[in-house]
């Protein structure tokens, strides 16, 4: 099976830097870090950018892998040595305006549209790819530390200006974690009343309610 390779700019995707993924979530989606609201802060996450070298609409679809890179990426078969990463979801668009990603996403991908090689345009469209470590770590599970979203069970700490960032609730990562996420409710008042902290999150249930740790 051929390998299909492409260079862009790809930040956060070594498997094991885990500080890069640290403090995924911001107040809607992804990025470094969260903003207060009212008061409490929230967090956000990992992602990556490239633009891929004129494969069709299926390059990196839902199942195929990738391997790892600084500055490139490679497609390649899910059973070669080289694979590092699985295609979980795939969605045309940008980040900010399309489908969360699952849950326990490790890191986002994002592709650039790419013109094909008779000239037009849309060969391989915008989009995204939500990435899921084939080995671990996993730093989109619960308290994984990182991940392009802030789900029940992640830890967080204060890092000023009213803005939290996601850590490894077993104490592995450069922060120790202060608060956890414990449930996710649609309100602040359905909170549990020992909620210290309300971080903000993405979906259907947009507050966090988190424990001090």
């Amino acid at each position: 099976m051929r390998e299909r390779s492409s260079v862009g700019v790809v930040c956060a995707l070594l498997v094991l830097a885990v500080a890069l993924l640290t403090g995924c979530q911001m107040l809607s989606s992804s990025g470094t870090g969260g903003d207060a609201t009212g008061g409490r802060p929230t967090a956000a996450g990992g992602t990556s950018s490239t633009q891929p070298s004129g494969y069709g609409a299926v390059f990196l679809a839902v199942d195929e892998c990738s391997s790892f890179g600084t500055t490139s990426f490679t497609e390649v078969p899910c059973t070669s040595e080289r694979a590092a990463a699985r295609v979980v979801a795939r969605f045309d668009g940008s980040v900010g305006r399309g489908p969360l990603c699952p849950a326990t996403t490790d890191f986002v991908l994002h592709i650039s549209a790419q013109k094909s090689s008779s000239g037009e345009d849309g060969s391989v469209p915008q989009g995204y790819a939500c990435m899921r470590n084939l080995e671990l770590p996993h730093p989109g599970d619960p308290g994984g530390g990182g991940g392009p979203r802030t789900i029940v069970g992640d830890c967080v700490y204060g890092s000023g200006s009213g803005q939290v960032r996601e850590t490894a609730c077993d104490g592995s990562g450069r922060r120790k974690p202060q608060y956890k996420v414990v449930r996710a409710v649609a309100k602040r008042t359905q909170c549990p009343t020992a909620t210290a902290l309300y971080v903000r999150l993405d979906g259907q249930e947009p507050v966090g309610c988190a424990r001090p740790v």
